[in-house]
């Protein structure tokens, strides 16, 4: 009888004793399994976060290579600018080189233009030059002399007129400030006012040029 009580005893420790480390070990089961729950929510949220930055990196370097692209062919415009620019400057420099000798040239031409303007006229002069120097070797009279001066001015006239110079009309004419020159002014009953009385010098054109204006005396009522 003692026996069965003890072992009955014995029986219910190890039953209460499994039975207790059983509801342990199932707790710390559950609470693995929670924790491992919980492992798995964050791993599961850390990989979407992951995708979410591979995503967001995968557009980075899109648009990375974008700007890449753009920046290489920005690079190649001015690259073309540049060397666009130094041709210009190249055929600015040679045309300015070629104005440069242009000038020279030019110069230099005007210059001999002005030394032998007169080339032709003195050419022609030349012969009523000598003609003059004849007529003083040759004259023996004073009428001699006056023909030969007489020849002499008429010839020379014809040559200046051929060359385009022209008297300015000036005496009984209306006084012009564009070709004569007012030395005196005085009253008049025979002439009208602004009319042209007298010549005291000639004046002249060369191919319409005033190129000496005739000096007058005019009525001035």
């Amino acid at each position: 009888m003692i026996v069965r009580v003890y072992i009955g005893k014995f029986i219910n420790s190890i039953t209460k004793f499994f039975l207790s480390s059983f509801i342990i070990k199932k707790g710390e089961l559950m609470a693995n399994d929670k924790k491992t729950i919980g492992l798995e929510e964050q791993i599961k949220e850390i990989k979407e976060k992951m995708k979410l930055q591979e995503k967001e990196l995968g557009d980075t370097q899109k648009e990375l290579k974008t700007k890449i692209n753009e920046l290489a062919n920005v690079e190649k415009d001015l690259e073309d600018k540049n060397k666009e620019i130094s041709e210009y400057m190249s055929h600015i420099q040679r045309l300015q080189a070629d104005f440069e000798n242009f000038k020279k040239q030019s110069e230099k031409q005007k210059q001999e233009i002005i030394k032998f303007a007169n080339e032709n006229l003195i050419i022609n002069i030349l012969d009523s030059y000598e003609d003059i120097e004849r007529a003083l070797e040759q004259s023996k009279t004073e009428k001699e002399l006056r023909e030969g001066i007489e020849l002499i001015y008429s010839k020379l006239k014809s040559t200046l007129e051929k060359e385009g110079l022209e008297e300015i009309p000036a005496k009984g004419e209306k006084f012009d400030p564009f070709k004569h020159e007012a030395l005196m002014a005085e009253d008049s009953d025979e002439h009208e006012n602004g009319e042209i009385i007298d010549e005291l010098m000639k004046g002249y054109t060369l191919k319409d040029k005033v190129i000496k204006y005739s000096k007058v005396r005019v009525c001035k009522k």
